[in-house]
């Protein structure tokens, strides 16, 4: 029986660009992007969950800011349905030298994440999951 799962997100700027993976669902030939997070485990607080999560997606230790707000995302990816509460926060990395990489490999996944520019998603030649994310996200800036 499917079920909700409740998720959390970083979202980390370098400039006017995002930090995230890519992705691709082969059912529907599309490839996605979407910020780096994963899971909140029973009795883990979001935030809490969120640097959990850095430490075993790219053992780095980011700083978790204010809740951007929370999304609810209904969908379908390889042919299954989905539906996912996401909480979103503004984060930081605190090394600053994880700011001058352009590339940095996921621990426990084949993906990479990367620094995409916000303008890719604002104008539609990437598509940026969950679905309203980029209606959150403002011209600011992070350097």
């Amino acid at each position: 029986m499917p079920s909700i799962r409740p998720i959390v997100l970083a979202v980390i700027r370098r400039g006017t660009a995002l930090l995230v993976f890519e992705a691709h669902d082969d059912v529907k030939g599309e490839t996605y992007c979407r910020p780096l997070g994963g899971g909140i485990e029973f009795g883990e607080h979001s935030a809490d969950a969120l640097v959990r999560e850095f430490r075993e997606e790219l053992d780095a230790e980011i700083t978790v800011h204010a809740l951007l707000g929370v999304l609810e995302n209904v969908f379908t990816w390889r042919g299954r349905p989905g539906h996912e509460i996401t909480f979103l926060y503004e984060a930081e990395f605190a090394d600053e030298s994880r700011y001058r990489r352009e590339e940095m490999k996921i621990l426990d996944d084949p993906a990479t994440a990367r620094w995409v520019e916000l303008a890719e998603f604002r104008d539609g030649r990437r598509i940026l999951y969950p679905r309203g994310l980029v209606e959150f996200l403002s011209p600011e800036q992070r350097s």
